[in-house]
């Protein structure tokens, strides 16, 4: 039972009774309602109880009446009814005084009614209002649930959410930032204790009590969910609703489909890109819009990052999401405050060209992959584009990434991130037939290739890396784990077999191009 004594007085048969005193008590909750048949009653008295008595007794000691109404005050008792009629025909005006200044409700029972009219009055009237309160909580439910299984909507996540439960809404981000808020209360104040546990718990905001909730996709908190001016006495029934709306702003955060955590600005620049890159908007309008909302990343040097993972559906959505995030928290991407935006071929970002040099960046998103420690076979890729220096120059570094992805996906590149510049030669050579590659290839090693396979594939290996090392035996030696005589001694010899001479440029051009087109025909 959940009642004010308030609420309880305008109960039938207790709209019958009289609030003598203690008005200003009257807000006090009524959880349970006992009757005194027993000396020591007020040893059992719970908290939220109202205590029904017909004054036995105490009606011939008016100390010990005295005593007994602040025991009841003490341990929290909601209210004394006492029925008159039977030993006493009115409340003593000492106790009514005491009531008063205790703020305790004290309050005149009718005699024609029993306590257990009283009672079962209270009883009717607090099950009807719980059965109310659960047949709205679950007309929730099934509007979360209808949400949840439409294919497209027409208002916003956060918006509709809000609206299905019943309380203003706030989404707090994993990094402390306040996404969305549509209550009354400052940021300040919601961020209070702030870093918070991952638990659902109550908190104080205000002179109000609110619940808070993690927004949690296995062991990952991406946010929090903050249900503002809740009851207190109806959490135990709407805590499961609370729940459920958190599970199904989670689901759609987590599925990628939309970055629910991006800044308004950023999120808008992202869309008007897509129908740039669809070809549905000019460069010169983007970059026009961008400044309008104060992203200035087109008007200076700028290259673009494209992000992919061999996963499919629903969980690559994820996972690009979740490279994202990690690109965002990185400490030293997070300072050049790039632009990431999830399209069809991956995440695209776009970042200041003038800040690092490609090979540092690319070492700062090979750490990222290593960070996310992604399953076996599901490993990103990421391609770099060359620098930009203006708006028009988006369409050329688009293309440049995903030719650069396209050799990544084909098995013909060394590696997981890729700069445009390591990869153009290589783009430019595929133009070539394969046959004329095969030719090519076949014509140079043919002082090789007549030999036994396992003596050709070290002798291949060991003029592979002897190339990758410019020359260098020392280096070539440590990379093959072999003694440096070794190495020199198989040098010497491939320069016999090829009849190449290692010290003109023309010959190592000659044999980067045979490896460069190997790697191109998926020759080991």
């Amino acid at each position: 039972m959940h009642l004010t004594v308030e609420e309880a007085l305008s109960i039938y048969p207790l709209s019958e009774a009289k609030l003598i005193a203690g008005s200003k008590g009257k807000h006090r909750i009524v959880k349970s309602i006992n009757v005194m048949d027993a000396p020591d009653i007020s040893d059992w008295i719970k908290e939220g109880e109202m205590l029904l008595t017909t004054a036995y007794l105490i009606k011939d000691n008016m100390e010990e009446a005295s005593a007994l109404l602040q025991t009841l005050n003490r341990r929290g008792s909601s209210a004394l009814g006492i029925k008159l009629g039977r030993f006493w025909d009115e409340v003593p005006e000492q106790l009514v005084a005491e009531a008063e200044s205790l703020n305790f409700p004290l309050i005149q029972l009718p005699f024609e009614f029993t306590f257990s009219d009283q009672m079962n009055g209270l009883f009717r009237a607090e099950l009807s209002r719980s059965t109310h309160v659960l047949q709205n909580i679950m007309e929730k439910q099934k509007k979360l649930m209808q949400f949840a299984l439409r294919s497209v909507r027409s208002r916003p996540l956060f918006d509709s959410v809000s609206e299905v439960i019943g309380h203003s809404l706030v989404v707090v981000s994993a990094r402390g930032d306040v996404i969305y808020n549509n209550s009354e209360y400052y940021p300040s104040q919601l961020l209070e204790g702030w870093p918070w546990q991952k638990r659902n718990q109550r908190f104080r905001v205000g002179d109000h009590v609110g619940y808070r909730t993690p927004l949690l996709q296995g062991e990952k908190c991406s946010g929090y969910l903050l249900f503002c001016a809740i009851d207190p006495l109806l959490l135990p029934m709407e805590e499961s609703l609370f729940v459920q709306g958190a599970e199904l702003i989670s689901y759609h955060i987590h599925s990628g489909y939309e970055d629910y955590f991006e800044q308004a600005e950023h999120r808008e620049f992202s869309g008007l890109l897509r129908r740039c890159l669809s070809g549905n908007l000019s460069y010169t309008d983007l970059a026009q819009a961008a400044l309008d909302l104060e992203i200035e990343l087109l008007q200076s040097p700028f290259f673009l990052l494209l992000t992919d993972t061999a996963a499919t559906g629903e969980e690559r959505q994820g996972e690009l999401l979740r490279l994202k995030e990690e690109y965002l928290e990185h400490p030293g991407l997070r300072e050049v405050k790039g632009i990431h935006v999830i399209i069809d071929q991956g995440l695209l970002s776009i970042y200041p060209g003038d800040r690092q040099r490609p090979e540092q960046f690319r070492d700062i998103i090979q750490v990222c992959f290593n960070n996310m420690k992604f399953d076996k076979g599901y490993y990103p890729r990421a391609a770099i584009s060359s620098c930009k220096a203006k708006p028009e120059g988006l369409k050329e570094a688009f293309a440049e990434v995903k030719d650069c992805m396209g050799m990544l996906q084909g098995g013909g590149v060394k590696g997981n991130v890729v700069h445009y510049r390591q990869l153009e030669l290589n783009l430019l050579l595929g133009q070539i037939p394969a046959e004329v590659m095969e030719k090519y290839c076949n014509g140079s090693l043919r002082g090789l290739l007549n030999r036994e396979p396992e003596y050709v594939r070290e002798m291949l290996r060991t003029l592979e890396v002897y190339l990758e090392n410019d020359g260098h035996v020392n280096e070539t030696a440590k990379k093959l784990f072999i003694h440096r005589n070794t190495a020199t001694y198989r040098i010497e010899k491939l320069s016999e077999l090829l009849d190449v001479d290692f010290k003109k440029i023309n010959d190592l051009m000659r044999l980067k191009l045979v490896f460069m087109f190997r790697r191109m025909l998926g020759r080991d």
